[in-house]
C-alpha cells in the first residue's frame, strides 16, 4: 500500500516524469527495456526496504503500482543492474543530485540550519570501497561512510556522499558540503552550519570564513579550552536562568588553540 500512494503522488505532481525525463540512460536495441521501466523499478524497490537486486522477484505482480508510474513492467534484477551500469558516477551524481536539491530547494526561503553529520554502514558483502576503518559498533567489520547533509529543523536530507570505511574524518565531509553551498542560491543559504566536535578544526572552518558562512561547532576539551572553561567559572556574573532562556545561560569569549592562525568566538 505505501508504494501504491506514493506512486500515485509521483504520477499527480510530475516529478517522476522529470526525473526520468533527464535519466542519462540510453538504449539503441529496440528489445531494450524502456526508462521508466528501469526507473520505477528502481523505484518500487527502493521503497519496498530492499538491499538486495535479488529482492526485485517480489514486485514482478505489482501491475498496480507500475501502471500508475507508466511502466509496461517490471524488470529483472539482471536487467536492471545492467541498466544502472551503463551510467558513468559522474553522470548518476549529477541527475540524481540536481533532483535532489530541487525538492527541498523550496524549503530553504525560510531560516534554516544546516546539520552534517558522519554515519558508519557497516558491509556484509565485497562492496567497492568497503574498508576497515572506524566502527564503534562492529569493530573489525568492513564498512561505507555515509557524510550526510540535512535541513535541521526538518530533517530532510540534501545530499548524502559516500566515501570508504576509513575515510570518516571531516576532510572527506568538506568537499560535497563547498560544493553545496555554492550551488545554493546566495539567499536560500543556511544562517549557519552546525557539526560536531569532529568538525571544529582549522581547515574546515577557514573554508567556511573565506565564504562568509556562518557555523557552530563543538570544540573538544583540549587543554586550552579546559583553561578557557576555568576562567569562565570563576567569574561572577553569571546569572540564574529564567523561564525566558529555556533553563540554561551563557557566556561568550575569544579562544585561540595551538592549531588556530587567530582567535575566534565562542560560547
Amino acid at each position: 500500500m505505501p508504494n501504491l500512494l506514493f506512486a500515485e503522488f509521483l504520477a499527480v505532481t510530475g516529478i517522476y516524469d522529470a526525473w526520468v525525463k533527464s535519466c542519462p540512460i540510453t538504449y539503441s536495441s529496440p528489445n531494450a527495456p524502456t526508462i521508466k521501466d528501469i526507473t520505477g523499478t528502481w523505484l518500487l524497490s527502493i521503497l519496498a526496504g530492499h538491499k538486495r537486486y535479488a529482492h526485485i522477484t517480489s514486485l514482478r505482480g505489482d501491475k498496480v503500482s507500475a501502471e500508475l508510474l507508466g511502466m509496461n513492467k517490471i524488470i529483472s534484477e539482471d536487467a536492471l543492474r545492467r541498466a544502472l551500469a551503463r551510467m558513468s558516477e559522474t553522470q548518476s551524481s549529477t541527475w540524481l543530485c540536481h533532483h535532489l536539491l530541487a525538492s527541498t530547494q523550496p524549503a530553504l526561503n525560510r531560516p534554516w540550519i544546516l546539520d552534517i553529520d558522519t554515519t558508519i554502514k557497516p558491509l556484509y558483502g565485497k562492496q567497492s570501497g568497503a574498508e576497515i576503518g572506524y566502527n564503534p559498533n562492529k569493530r573489525g567489520r568492513p564498512s561505507h561512510v555515509l557524510h550526510t547533509y540535512w535541513i535541521g529543523n526538518l530533517r530532510l536530507v540534501l545530499d548524502v556522499a559516500l566515501s570508504a570505511g576509513k575515510q570518516s574524518s571531516a576532510k572527506q565531509t568538506q568537499p560535497r558540503l563547498i560544493t553545496l553551498l555554492d550551488e545554493i542560491e546566495p539567499e536560500q543559504r543556511p544562517k549557519l552550519v552546525r557539526g560536531d566536535c569532529g568538525f571544529g578544526n582549522e581547515p574546515f572552518i577557514i573554508e567556511l570564513e573565506q565564504k562568509a558562512q556562518p557555523y557552530l561547532f563543538k570544540l573538544k576539551q583540549t587543554a586550552g579550552v579546559k583553561k578557557l572553561l576555568t576562567r569562565q567559572f570563576n567569574r561572577d556574573d553569571w546569572t540564574l536562568p529564567t523561564a525566558r532562556d529555556q533553563g540554561w545561560s551563557a557566556l561568550e569569549d575569544c579562544l585561540k588553540l595551538a592549531g588556530w592562525t587567530k582567535k575566534r568566538r565562542v560560547i
